[in-house]
């Protein structure tokens, strides 16, 4: 499926799509030095919400869809190295209002999980 919003977005820091399909998507990110926190190599929780909150945007999949708000779980750590995927799937949708689920995993493991309500505006929220 074509991607038709945030098409100008930094797939290095944000993730690379696998899958985007209708109402859901795959996006792997590999976690990079500079996303580091700290000498031990624990990565930002920015670029873990980054990453989930681009898996909600393509799980809608329009070009004026805008983030409204989150609730976000961080489970467990990420470490510079480490290869993370996130899935996003839409739960409800009532008008305009789209609520997608995230889940992040680490091979098996979920280390995200977020509920992120997106609007789907008539115009562009900068037109």
């Amino acid at each position: 499926m074509e991607i038709m919003t945030h098409q100008k977005i930094d797939q290095e820091l944000c993730g690379r799509p696998l899958e985007v399909g209708d109402g859901n998507s795959r996006i792997q990110m590999q976690a990079l030095d500079h996303m580091a926190a700290d000498a031990s190599g624990l990565v930002h929780g920015g670029f873990i919400f980054g990453l989930a909150d681009y898996a909600a945007m393509l799980a809608v999949n329009h070009p004026n869809v805008v983030l409204g708000a989150a609730e976000a779980k961080f489970l467990k750590p990420v470490k510079v190295a480490d290869t993370v995927v996130a899935q996003g799937t839409i739960i409800e949708s009532k008008g305009k209002k789209q609520i997608v689920d995230v889940q992040v995993l680490k091979g098996e493991e979920t280390v995200f999980q977020g509920t992120f309500t997106c609007f789907v505006l008539a115009q562009h929220i900068l037109g």
